[in-house]
């Protein structure tokens, strides 16, 4: 597939063979001037109600047919960077994290929100070499679009307004409820219902943290200052408590998990656990491969 057309070899297509007439088909987004063009470059080429494409007989046609579509691939690229640099010398983005060169080159601070808004942008790629975004001019109206939430990002992430933003935190309520739910969640321990407990080993969804399995059970009994502060689903409940610890599912385990039907109820919620739908073991598969990358990168850095 090259920019929206494809190439299939006529052999796969049965129904479009014409007393086994070897050929190639050829679909690609209608335009008059390109289908003219096609035209001209296949004059034996028949279109084809059947496939919604255009059939073109001999035994070279994918080969060529292929050719084709890069050199149309090619010509649509330039024009689009064409249609781009008009576009950014009538409305040019200013900005201390854009460069302009052969292409549109960005370098900012590390930011998630701006990571997710440069994926977005077509053919936009990282450069090891420049450290860099490069942005072909074709994608410049995109760009110019999410412009403002990347330039924002960008200035949220450097270094100064970090420190900034972070000695205006320090003391305050926010910083010091994140920090004592941080130590919380650093001790493993999840409340559960004496009388309900989740099976051993087998990942199961909680409110807290997310898809994990729990290991063992202490048999004290939850306190209720804790369970005020930081697991409110126990408060919903008349049961008694006790603390279970608890680890992350590895991958190997959520792929094997079988998914609920359906959505945990208010009884599922009340007890704290309950076996995770669909959705949400995709997202703990999807955070689960991010910790083994991260691992096997820290490894082979360390080797």
């Amino acid at each position: 597939m090259i920019d929206g057309t494809t190439v299939e070899d006529s052999k796969h297509q049965p129904a479009l063979r014409k007393q086994d007439t070897p050929g190639a088909l050829a679909n690609f987004p209608y335009d008059r001037m390109t289908v003219e063009r096609f035209r001209e470059a296949f004059p034996r080429a028949r279109w084809s109600d059947q496939r919604r494409s255009w059939f073109v007989p001999g035994k070279t046609a994918a080969r060529r047919v292929d050719r084709w579509l890069a050199r149309e691939a090619e010509l649509l690229a330039i024009h689009g960077d064409s249609k781009g640099r008009d576009a950014f010398a009538f409305d040019p983005i200013s900005s201390p994290y854009l460069e302009v060169a052969d292409d549109l080159r960005i370098r900012t601070p590390y930011s998630k929100t701006l990571l997710r808004e440069l994926h977005e942008i077509p053919w936009a790629s990282w450069d090891d070499e420049l450290r860099a975004w490069r942005v072909p001019f074709r994608s410049y109206e995109e760009l110019r679009r999410r412009w403002p939430t990347i330039e924002e990002a960008a200035r949220r992430s450097e270094p100064e307004e970090r420190k900034r933003w972070r000695e205006a935190e320090k003391d305050s309520e926010a910083q010091r409820t994140a920090r004592l739910r941080y130590a919380e969640r650093r001790r493993h321990r999840y409340p559960l219902p004496a009388e309900d407990l989740p099976p051993m080993g087998r990942p199961v969804a909680t409110e807290q943290y997310g898809v994990v399995v729990f290991t063992d059970v202490s048999g004290e009994l939850a306190e209720l200052s804790a369970l005020t502060a930081f697991y409110p689903h126990a408060m919903r409940a008349d049961f008694d408590f006790v603390w279970r610890t608890w680890r992350l599912a590895t991958l190997t385990e959520l792929i094997r998990t079988w998914p609920a039907r359906r959505e945990a109820g208010e009884m599922e919620h009340s007890r704290g656990w309950w076996q995770p739908t669909l959705t949400e073991l995709r997202v703990a598969r999807r955070n689960a491969r991010m910790i083994e990358r991260r691992r096997r990168n820290r490894d082979l850095r360390r080797s």
